[in-house]
C-alpha cells in the first residue's frame, strides 16, 4: 500500500501563491505602481495649484519689499553727487564710496546716530509697555454686556482711525504753551522744545492714539473663550483677579502677542508724530527714521539709505528674535491636543484598573 506525501500547510503568516506576509483575515499585498503614479500626480497637481494661489502676493511683496530693500542696499554703497572737477558743475553720477557710508554712520556721526538709536529703543519700550497694559484694558471693557456698549466701542476706536498727520496736529495744538495741557496743569510747560518734557509728550500722543489698536485684537481673542471655562472656574471658587491671570490672559496671549510685534515692528519705524508734534533736527525725539529722512532732504541719498539699511537690519532682528522666544505661542499651543489624548488614555487605563 503506498502512501502519498501530503505538503506541511503554509504559515498562516505567508500567502500561497506570493509569500506576503498576512494577518488574520486580511493579506497585504504591495500597492500597485500605477496607484503610485496617480498619487504622485495628484500631488504635484496640488503644488502646483498652491503655487498658483500663492504667485500674486509673493509678486506683491517682490515689488513693495524686496525690490526696495535691494535698491536701499545698493544706493548706500554711493556717496552724495559732488562737483565735476572738469566742468565746475554737480556730477550727474554719484561716486562709488562702497561701505564708507556705514564707517561714516560708526566714526563721525556716531553721537547723532546712538542719539537716535537710543529715542527709538525707549520710545519702543515705553510705548508698547503702556500700549499693552490700556490695551487689555480697553478690551475688557469692550467685552463687558452692557447699555451702551457699542457707543463705547465706537469712542474707543476713534483715536485709531484718526491719520497720525492730524493726530500731531491735534496734541500740538493741546501742548501748545497756552493749550489744555498747561491749563490743566497750571503750569507753563514748553512741551514742543528740547527737553525731556518733549518725550513725554509723544509718547502720550502715540499711547492714545495706538493703544486701540491692541485693544481691538485683544477683543477679537476675548470673543472665542467659552463662557463654560468662566463658569467651570466661577463653581471652583476662584476670585475674579484669579480667572483674569489663569483664564484670560493664557487663552487670549496668542492674539496679544501678535498686537505686541505688530506694534513693536511699527514702533520701531516711528517717524511722523514726532515730526509733526516736535519738529525736525530735535535732539530730543529724533528717531533713525528721522535721520534718514533728514539726510535724504539734503540730497545724500547715500547716507540715507545706509541709515535705512540699518535700521531694517534692527527692526528684521527684533521680529526675528520675537519669533523665535514666542514662535509656539504666536500660533498657539500645538502640543496641547497630545496632552490632551496623553490624558484620555491615562484615564482609560485607569478605569480600566478599577
Amino acid at each position: 500500500m503506498s502512501h502519498t506525501r501530503v505538503p506541511p500547510p503554509p504559515p498562516p503568516d505567508a500567502d500561497v501563491v506570493t509569500g506576503a506576509r498576512t494577518l488574520p483575515g486580511r493579506t497585504e499585498r504591495p500597492a500597485p505602481g500605477g496607484r503610485k503614479r496617480k498619487g504622485a500626480r495628484a500631488t504635484s497637481g496640488t503644488a502646483r495649484m498652491a503655487a498658483l494661489l500663492v504667485s500674486p502676493t509673493l509678486l506683491v511683496l517682490a515689488v513693495v519689499v524686496l525690490y526696495p530693500t535691494v535698491m536701499a542696499l545698493h544706493e548706500s554703497l554711493f556717496g552724495p553727487k559732488g562737483l565735476d572737477p572738469e566742468t565746475g558743475f554737480i556730477s550727474e553720477t554719484e561716486p562709488f564710496v562702497g561701505l564708507r557710508n556705514y564707517a561714516d554712520i560708526f566714526g563721525e556721526a556716531a553721537e547723532r546716530f546712538w542719539n537716535a538709536f537710543w529715542n527709538t529703543t525707549f520710545f519702543t519700550v515705553v510705548t508698547v509697555t503702556l500700549e499693552t497694559v490700556i490695551g487689555v484694558a480697553m478690551a475688557l471693557i469692550m467685552h463687558k454686556a452692557f447699555r451702551g456698549r457699542g457707543f463705547v466701542r465706537a469712542g474707543i476706536l476713534i483715536p485709531w482711525a484718526v491719520p497720525t498727520a492730524i493726530s500731531g496736529l491735534l496734541w500740538r495744538w493741546i501742548f501748545n504753551s497756552d493749550g489744555v495741557a498747561n491749563a490743566l496743569l497750571g503750569r507753563q510747560i514748553l512741551w514742543t522744545s528740547e527737553g525731556f518734557q518733549a518725550k513725554i509728550a509723544v509718547i502720550v500722543a502715540e499711547v492714545w492714539k495706538t493703544a486701540p489698536f491692541i485693544g481691538l485684537l485683544v477683543l477679537a481673542g476675548l470673543q472665542v473663550i467659552p463662557k463654560e471655562v468662566y463658569e467651570a472656574a466661577r463653581i471652583d471658587g476662584a476670585s475674579r483677579a484669579r480667572r483674569f491671570w489663569h483664564v484670560t490672559l493664557p487663552l487670549v496671549k496668542p492674539a496679544l502677542l501678535v498686537a505686541v510685534l505688530f506694534r513693536c515692528m511699527d514702533a520701531l519705524r516711528m517717524f511722523d508724530l514726532p515730526y509733526i508734534l516736535i519738529g525736525a533736527q530735535k535732539n530730543s525725539v529724533e528717531t533713525l527714521s528721522m535721520l534718514a529722512q533728514n539726510e535724504a532732504s539734503n540730497v545724500r541719498f547715500g547716507p540715507a539709505s545706509a541709515y535705512a539699511v540699518i535700521l531694517f537690519i534692527y527692526v528684521f532682528l527684533i521680529a526675528l528674535a520675537f519669533v523665535r522666544l514666542l514662535g509656539t505661542d504666536l500660533v498657539g499651543d500645538t502640543g496641547a491636543p497630545e496632552r490632551s489624548r496623553r490624558f484620555g488614555r491615562r484615564r482609560k487605563s485607569a478605569e480600566v484598573t478599577a
